[in-house]
């Protein structure tokens, strides 16, 4: 049975780590605001993007089409874009991100495809090494950079272009979450290259014209479709890191104050139990006497 002094540095002890716990949690809170904005305000200029990029894919096909668009011909290696955190104590945010990206990793490789992965932020570098370290194909880090931004979105898809255009991948898949709210942050998996078209392509009733011709319009924003989609993914990344992360803080800091009722009550218990046991040992030597 633990003795009173290491049950009052006990208390001590989780007392620190309760107001460690709490302001890590008012941080996360003021900077989770700013960061849903952001990832909110970026989902409709993605979304429509998308529209006119489909608008103009069904208007070109076969070898006219841009490299981005058409692909390589191929489906045999695949690269997944997994876009980690680069700092912890977020909950299962990371552990949920390397779970779908194993998932995706193990049905392509079950189909006979070969997987490589490009590795976005540092939490999820070390459990993916153990199960694939000969597959990580490259890391890109973040942790550096104190307020994400569209340079690193730029930087992360011209290297991926460089390398879908030197053969090195045949299509890639951007794994991420997808921020819900502070409860939820659903990690999804999407194709970045090729550029997928889109199933459906609204009809419109007006003849359209474009000047210069579709080709040289898709050559210019297929590249900025994928920065886009890099940009948001990033976005998506700091708003559910921050959500995760003031959750998982605040079940801390109510955890701790858990503990330290119990660890009060098991001390007062046992303050009592000597004070009786010095008191009985007293009235007996007095007796005694």
């Amino acid at each position: 049975m633990a003795s009173l002094k290491e049950l009052k540095d006990r208390i001590g002890s989780v007392k620190s780590t309760q107001k460690i716990t709490k302001a890590k949690q008012m941080v996360a809170a003021a900077k989770l605001r700013k960061a849903q904005a952001a990832a909110e305000a970026a989902r409709p200029y993605a979304n429509r993007l998308a529209d006119v990029m489909g608008s103009l894919a069904s208007k070109v096909s076969g070898d006219s089409a841009p490299l981005l668009l058409r692909g390589t011909g191929n489906d045999a290696k695949h690269l997944l874009v997994v876009v980690n955190t680069d700092k912890g104590l977020c909950g299962g945010l990371n552990a949920n991100i390397v779970k779908e990206a194993k998932k995706q990793a193990k049905e392509l490789l079950a189909q006979g495809k070969d997987v490589s992965f490009y590795l976005v932020g540092k939490k999820g570098r070390a459990p993916i090494k153990r199960d694939y370290a000969d597959r990580i194909d490259n890391h890109f880090d973040t942790s550096a950079v104190r307020n994400i931004g569209f340079e690193e979105a730029e930087a992360i898809a011209d290297d991926l272009v460089a390398r879908f255009e030197k053969g090195e991948f045949d299509i890639a898949h951007l794994v991420y979450p997808i921020f819900q709210s502070a409860l939820a942050q659903d990690p999804t998996t999407v194709q970045l290259l090729p550029v997928p078209s889109p199933e459906t392509v609204e009809a419109s009733d007006a003849a359209v014209e474009y000047e210069p011709d579709e080709e040289e319009i898709l050559a210019e924003l297929l590249p900025r479709y994928v920065k886009t989609q890099l940009f948001g993914a990033l976005l998506e990344r700091e708003a559910s890191e921050q959500g995760a992360s003031m959750t998982a803080m605040d079940n801390a800091t109510r955890n701790a104050g858990d503990l330290i009722d119990k660890l009060t009550i098991q001390y007062n218990r046992s303050r009592q139990a000597a004070i009786t046991t010095e008191l009985i040992e007293i009235i007996a030597g007095a007796e005694a006497l």
